[in-house]
């Protein structure tokens, strides 16, 4: 019986140590930043709407039978002016203001009040004061004020009352005791007591006394509403000028001049009262 020989194992090699695995970072490439993606051009934005004139007028006529008591008047008038239309009698001027308050209407032409037409729109941001007195001179100047503050939804009452207390006027006193001076002051304070975009004041202080007529001009007019626009009609062109922005000129309906009235010292070497007296003399 053959011995038994054991087969060799396969000897056991020494295995190599394991290296150490190096870090990614040491290794591999760098990351390179990921450039920004290009902006979408934006369209350009569309300029801001500009806001319509206060007054805006075109070719605006009216005839009375032949005679045209304004011919083809066109202006443009911004938010936050003072303006005086100035002019003979006869020029057109009672004429104008009655048609952008709605109470006339034109034979031609167009008419916008901030861009709206003449209509129950534009009425309610207007606040009209007429050549004449309007009210029955059996009311008292409170029912007065009553009276407009049930009609107009943006009649300021206390604002009306402080006015009056300024120009010494009594609310319990009826119209038919007040002088023609005091009436004009109630109808000028009920018309500047409303918080209106557009004034139209005509012949404001023909008949008030000049003790109240410096109030009237520097506090009423010029002060209680500041971006609000005014044109007033008025021969006391002296008066009126130091609270003026622009003016326009008005000879028989058809418009000579319209213009700040800084132009006439500028171009003209005058004041706009010494002005208007050798532009309209006799």
């Amino acid at each position: 019986m053959d011995q038994f020989s054991p087969m060799p194992f396969a000897s056991q090699s020494p295995q190599p140590a394991p290296q150490p695995v190096a870090s990614q970072s040491a290794t591999a490439p760098a990351l390179q930043p990921v450039p920004a993606p290009a902006p979408v051009p934006q369209p350009a934005a569309a300029p801001a709407p500009q806001p319509a004139p206060a007054l805006w007028c075109q070719n605006l006529t009216k005839a009375y039978g032949p005679n045209l008591a304004l011919d083809r008047f066109n202006i443009s008038v911004p938010a936050g002016r003072i303006v005086g239309l100035l002019g003979p009698n006869g020029s057109g001027k009672t004429t104008l203001l009655k048609m952008i308050a709605g109470v006339a209407h034109p034979s031609e032409g167009v008419i916008r009040v901030c861009g709206r037409p003449v209509g129950p729109e534009s009425k309610a941001l207007v606040s009209y004061l007429p050549e004449r007195p309007y009210f029955p001179r059996s009311m008292r100047v409170r029912e007065m004020i009553a009276y407009f503050a049930d009609f107009y939804a943006d009649f300021d009452v206390a604002m009306a009352h402080d006015m009056l207390a300024h120009l010494g006027v009594d609310p319990a006193a009826v119209c038919s005791a007040l002088s023609k001076g005091t009436v004009e002051k109630v109808q000028l304070v009920l018309v500047m007591a409303r918080h209106a975009a557009l004034y139209l004041l005509d012949e404001p202080i023909g008949g008030v006394d000049p003790a109240a007529r410096d109030y009237i001009l520097s506090t009423i007019i010029r002060g209680y509403r500041p971006g609000a626009t005014i044109v007033l009609s008025t021969h006391l062109v002296r008066d009126v000028e130091t609270v003026l922005d622009d003016f326009i000129l008005l000879r028989y309906g058809t418009m000579l001049l319209h213009a700040p009235v800084a132009y006439v010292a500028q171009e003209k070497g005058t004041t706009l009262d010494a002005y208007f007296r050798e532009e309209f003399r006799c």
